[in-house]
């Protein structure tokens, strides 16, 4: 442990120095407040010894610099040294930032007692500091966990909901439009039977991969939205731009060429796609839940004109690619 002692008599510096000394603790003195300021810089001691009247600066202004001087999260233990004893020295003292008082002429005893409280004092401190770093790590882990799905690996329904709705306010104030879709593996239940539930959840990996590799800007999501179904939330996006991603998204699965031989769609495990393109009102704060039923309106269209297709609606207008 380091100790800095801010005093001007040489003589109550040298004792001072000369007890902590003899307790193990490495010692720093300087003179004047100035210097004591540019030692605590220099130096980081564990422990700052200060005296209150000093030439140039007080001890009190001395303690008020120092602890400006510490980043978040540090501490060091500040005792005063003074003959200065009255309750508005004592009261001062610790509105500035001091921890403790000791009154001239310092007894050994007391002084020994009085860091060691400190030491003890520190590190309790430094053992909770430690503690709630780790707790943060884990509280950070646990938010990312729990915002992704466990299976495929992107984004989950939770996550999904807060996207949508924090996209949904902005593209409102901003007036941008935003879209919307809604993805459903064609023919999966006919798939598991056939195949079994691991090469199942593998088929799901899979699609999800490549869903989320036909987006390219940062601000888009791919989500896993229950079971076989995904969504995408596409921000500043207007339908031209959203059945784009939806082609893009329907080749790519298309391509993984994944057998299925019990799909009415096609030969492989391909996707069926609903697309909803709205510019939000900025009155309507839960006018998303219209724009999932339209995007889901619009994926029954895709289902019932004969799957691995788009369909997309804006403002109940439904639009088939030839």
């Amino acid at each position: 442990m380091k100790a800095l002692i801010i005093e001007d008599t040489v003589t109550s510096a040298t004792l001072v120095c000369h007890s902590l000394g003899r307790m193990g603790l490495e010692t720093v003195h300087a003179r004047d407040g100035l210097a004591g300021i540019e030692s605590f810089k220099r130096e980081r001691p564990d422990l700052v010894l200060l005296d209150i009247v000093m030439p140039g600066m007080d001890g009190f202004e001395v303690a008020q610099r120092i602890r400006q001087l510490e980043k978040d999260g540090e501490w060091t233990p500040i005792i005063f040294l003074s003959a200065r004893t009255s309750d508005e020295d004592l009261e001062r003292g610790i509105a500035v930032g001091g921890d403790d008082y000791l009154a001239k002429p310092v007894s050994e005893a007391v002084l020994k007692a009085k860091v060691r409280a400190m030491q003890r004092i520190a590190q309790m401190r430094y053992s909770l500091l430690v503690l709630t770093r780790k707790l943060d790590e884990a509280n950070r882990e646990l938010t990312r966990i729990s915002s992704f799905d466990g299976l495929t690996g992107i984004a989950n329904r939770r996550t999904f909901d807060s996207t949508l709705l924090r996209e949904w306010r902005r593209s409102a104030r901003v007036g941008s439009p935003l879209s919307l879709l809604v993805i459903d593996v064609d023919c999966f239940k006919q798939f598991n039977d056939a195949y079994g539930h691991q090469v199942g959840d593998e088929c799901l990996k899979a699609v999800a991969r490549s869903l989320s590799c036909s987006t390219r800007r940062p601000a888009d999501l791919v989500a896993r939205y229950g079971g076989e179904e995904f969504a995408a939330v596409l921000p500043d996006t207007d339908q031209e731009g959203a059945e784009s991603v939806a082609e893009a998204m329907r080749r790519s699965i298309e391509e993984l060429a994944i057998t299925h031989r019990h799909s009415s769609a096609a030969p492989v495990v391909t996707i069926s796609v609903g697309i909803a393109t709205t510019t939000p009102d900025r009155a309507d704060d839960g006018g998303f839940v219209s724009l999932l039923k339209c995007a889901d309106q619009a994926l029954y269209g895709a289902k019932r004109n004969g799957r691995n297709r788009w369909n997309a609606t804006v403002c109940g207008d439904l639009v088939t690619p030839a």
